[in-house]
């Protein structure tokens, strides 16, 4: 059926089903019941089209009538994680790919800034901080700085400081993203001066091997949270076929739950920074007893790229190719073509 004959053959009741709802329960399921099958067609033949999300809109509406009293289970809370989270991202993956993108370039400034003036480095970074890096260098204890101080403190302080950052990445999103911009351009900047230090000495590949342990979950958690900024800001900006004020209200939702899953991903790259990172500076100090074996590092590298990976960008596409939707409350559903 084409997508015009498809609308003016439902056009009436969706706007009754809309702008006169009804007290009746059996009224109410049965309208439910029509607007699921109409949102499973629509989807299946016109995926992309405005009356998709219209019908969707008016089945949150009675459904979110039907279950707002409705008592949660304590499986909604793995459901939350296995389904719930991963769909909501696939809904977001093209902010994710441009916040990933500007992350990228902003980094790639540093770089070549650093590369073409020295003093960028320590007017980015500190003459302090620059001073004693080399110092350590120097000495044959590149990567000292992680051994400073105890590393309980280190992981209270680093561990806060994480969730500070992507806090504000995502309560930023408030100024339409432009502040959360300037967070990931402070974070860029400061990791590609940073990275091409260590690069420029001759340690590259072990900088590598030592501060990626904590810092693949740590940066990519940060452009995470800049993606939720980016959300909430895209619901102020890009209602579409809600109200501003309803595209606003599921935005932040949206985001929020975005920003609370990442609040684990913050601890564990603490804990690594703090406990294994510090055990892994060692391998490369020339008089500190034998750290992490070279192996443990790349382990660590492989199993945290491969999680961010496979969580935020595999599992979502693959739950929606099988046809996983989630319903106003979270609870997760297949289009009915899928069960067959």
């Amino acid at each position: 059926m084409r997508e015009a004959m498809f609308i003016k053959k439902n056009a009436d009741k969706w706007k009754e089903y809309q702008h006169s709802p009804t007290d009746n329960p059996d009224e109410t399921a049965e309208r439910f019941i029509t607007l699921i099958d109409d949102l499973s067609y629509a989807k299946t033949f016109y995926p992309k089209s405005k009356v998709t999300r219209w019908i969707n809109g008016i089945a949150a509406g009675i459904y979110q009538s039907i279950y707002q009293n409705k008592k949660e289970k304590y499986s909604r809370i793995f459901q939350f994680w296995k389904f719930e989270l991963p769909l909501l991202f696939k809904k977001y993956h093209r902010i994710f790919l441009f916040t990933t993108f500007i992350f990228l370039l902003f980094t790639a400034i540093g770089v070549f800034s650093s590369m073409y003036n020295e003093e960028f480095v320590r007017g980015v970074l500190g003459n302090k901080y620059v001073n004693m890096t080399e110092e350590n260098i120097a000495k044959g204890d590149p990567f000292g700085v992680y051994k400073d101080d105890n590393p309980f403190s280190m992981f209270v302080r680093i561990g806060f400081n994480n969730i500070r950052v992507a806090f504000l990445s995502f309560i930023f999103g408030f100024t339409l993203g432009i502040l959360t911009v300037w967070v990931m351009w402070q974070n860029g900047i400061m990791l590609g001066c940073f990275q091409y230090m260590f690069f420029s000495k001759g340690l590259g590949i072990k900088s590598i091997m030592v501060i990626w342990i904590h810092g693949t979950l740590e940066i990519s958690a940060i452009v995470i949270a800049s993606t939720a900024g980016f959300i909430l800001a895209s619901g102020i900006l890009f209602p579409g076929t809600y109200s501003r004020m309803n595209s606003f209200k599921h935005g932040i939702k949206d985001a929020a739950k975005v920003l609370i899953c990442l609040i684990p991903i913050f601890i564990l790259a603490a804990f690594f920074e703090s406990y294994v990172t510090h055990l892994m500076s060692q391998t490369f100090d020339k008089e500190a007893n034998p750290g992490l074996p070279v192996w443990a590092s790349v382990t660590i590298l492989a199993c945290s790229l491969s999680f961010i990976v496979w969580y935020f960008v595999i599992l979502p596409i693959r739950l929606h190719k099988k046809g996983y939707y989630i319903q106003p409350d979270g609870i997760i559903n297949r289009l009915k073509q899928d069960n067959a």
